[in-house]
């Protein structure tokens, strides 16, 4: 059998980039070019998840998890810059390694795992899309460990372990699904405040150019601007909404204010993490009651800004159920380690552990649902074998 390897992203730049190698002797090519973190000979095994460096000679090209799925199939994960991707893959070519297509390469492999392996198929084909390297290894992680491992053990298990006992795991699983979301497909943070309060300065500190006008006129924003930003772990879809002042609104003869806030309130639906903005150096608060209503039963975060200046913000007059506040000075992009810190806490993902079984398909967590229902009538056993074998999705 040949070498083979694809990359198996979009040609767009992405904060994640995966190349598929496969072959009988994959391993020693990796070998050659990759050197693990822990500075000890790399265990190929399948199963395991690997952090190193791909080298070119001496040089580090890029760090990179390497997932071992099978004894000749491995999955890198890279940065998405279109030059680290290019210079992996001419590694690889130098070393024997015929490049093809994404297209081709998958036909190949998910016709030999189709039939016995469906969380194993849709991990190679989810960890195309990961929004991160730490996406990819919890995704990796599921095709010998995590959610394959558990589903063999119920399927070994059905006779012996109750339905009760099934559903409590399953529903486990799928809310650690949830808090892993965040980390393997992206998550919406919106920034809300007062207008001035300095979001569209923190957005750019936070993407470190420019994606937002900056000025000191209130209001600036009418409309919402949003920036992919990679912050740690997380890849987060960052909105700077329009300011949420009713006041404001009110006061201006700018039709376009009330379609902004419309839109603002949308956002604040469907955001996975709200950072409330607040100016340190202003006394009012300046938040319309009614909007202050919409945030009921969302993740808030406190952003205090312009702590370099003179508080005369009272502080204690914040509502007290929006989250222990992070002091920062956007413009001069200071106390952002601690915000970015404090957003991996809020959403949970600070402390996951990447091998927990999760659900990373809606066909996964379809199955899980019926399974995590004992209110409903279901077939444990017939369902545990559709999740490990049974049609995937596209």
């Amino acid at each position: 059998m040949g070498l083979f390897a694809a990359v198996m992203t979009g040609p767009e730049v992405g904060a994640i980039a995966t190349i598929v190698l496969v072959g009988e002797s994959a391993h020693s090519v990796l070998s050659d070019i990759f050197r693990p973190s822990r500075n000890r000979p790399p265990a190929f095994e399948a199963g395991r998840i690997l952090l190193g460096h791909i080298l070119d000679g001496g040089d580090a090209v890029d760090q990179v998890t390497i997932g071992c799925e099978q004894p000749d199939t491995f999955a890198i994960h890279c940065h998405g810059n279109p030059m680290i991707v290019e210079r992996i893959m001419t590694l690889l070519q130098e070393r024997g390694v015929e490049l093809r297509s994404a297209e081709s390469l998958l036909a190949k492999m998910v016709s030999e795992k189709r039939a016995n392996d469906s969380i194993a198929v849709e991990a190679t084909l989810a960890m195309t899309k990961a929004k991160t390297v730490e996406g990819a290894r919890i995704i990796a992680a599921q095709t010998e460990g995590g959610l394959s491992q558990k589903v063999r053990q119920w399927s070994l298990e059905i006779d012996s372990v109750s339905p009760d006992e099934i559903a409590r795991q399953a529903s486990q699983i799928l809310r650690d699904s949830e808090t892993a979301r965040p980390l393997v497909s992206g998550c919406t943070i919106a920034l809300i405040g007062p207008p001035n309060t300095g979001k569209s300065t923190l957005l750019n500190a936070l993407a470190g150019c420019e994606k937002a006008i900056v000025t000191d006129i209130e209001g600036t924003t009418r409309d919402w601007v949003s920036c992919e930003i990679l912050m740690g772990p997380l890849a987060a879809t960052v909105i700077d909404t329009a300011g949420l002042d009713a006041d404001a609104v009110a006061a201006s003869h700018d039709e376009m204010d009330p379609v902004a806030q419309a839109r603002s309130v949308e956002i604040l639906q469907r955001a996975d993490l709200i950072l409330l903005v607040m100016d340190l150096s202003r006394p009012e608060i300046r938040i319309d009651n009614r909007r202050l209503e919409t945030l009921a039963g969302k993740r808030v975060l406190t952003v205090l800004n312009k702590s370099d200046l003179p508080t005369r913000l009272d502080t204690t007059s914040l509502p007290a159920d929006l989250g222990a506040p992070v002091r920062i000075i956007a413009s001069r992009a200071t106390g952002l380690d601690d915000l970015i810190g404090a957003i991996g806490r809020t959403l949970g993902v600070a402390d996951l552990d990447p091998h927990v079984p999760i659900a990373f398909t809606p066909r996964q967590r379809t199955l899980l649902e019926r399974l995590a229902s004992t209110a409903a009538p279901s077939d444990p056993a017939a369902t545990v074998s559709t999740l490990l074998h049974g049609p995937i999705e596209g």
